[in-house]
């Protein structure tokens, strides 16, 4: 009975509403941006090979490796931007939701 109060205090609580709302936005706005950059790549793969075979310079590079390994670093970036995220602003959110909760 207990918790059945504060989950009900913690979803009234607005400041519950807004870490839901910036959390799912965020979440799904990165899950957007990876997939077109990673259907993107896949694409070019798919559709246009001559591209990311070009030759870097008189070696034996292509134009395909700098860019996979883009999106390997693209994806370490946005990883890196959600674990801030949620680390210091939804944490601190979190945080204040149990507080008020437990009063």
């Amino acid at each position: 009975m207990q918790d059945e109060v504060i989950v009900q205090r913690i979803q009234a609580n607005p400041k519950y509403q807004e870490l839901r709302r910036k959390r799912g936005r965020l979440g799904w706005s990165l899950t957007v941006v990876m997939l077109v950059v990673y259907y993107g790549y896949i694409a070019l793969i798919a559709f246009d090979k001559a591209f990311l075979a070009k030759p870097l310079g008189d070696g034996v590079s292509t134009l395909g490796i700098p860019m996979g390994l883009g999106l390997i670093l693209f994806t370490i970036v946005i990883t890196a931007l959600y674990i801030r995220k949620a680390n210091g602003e939804y944490d601190r959110l979190t945080r204040e939701i149990l507080e008020e909760a437990q009063r």
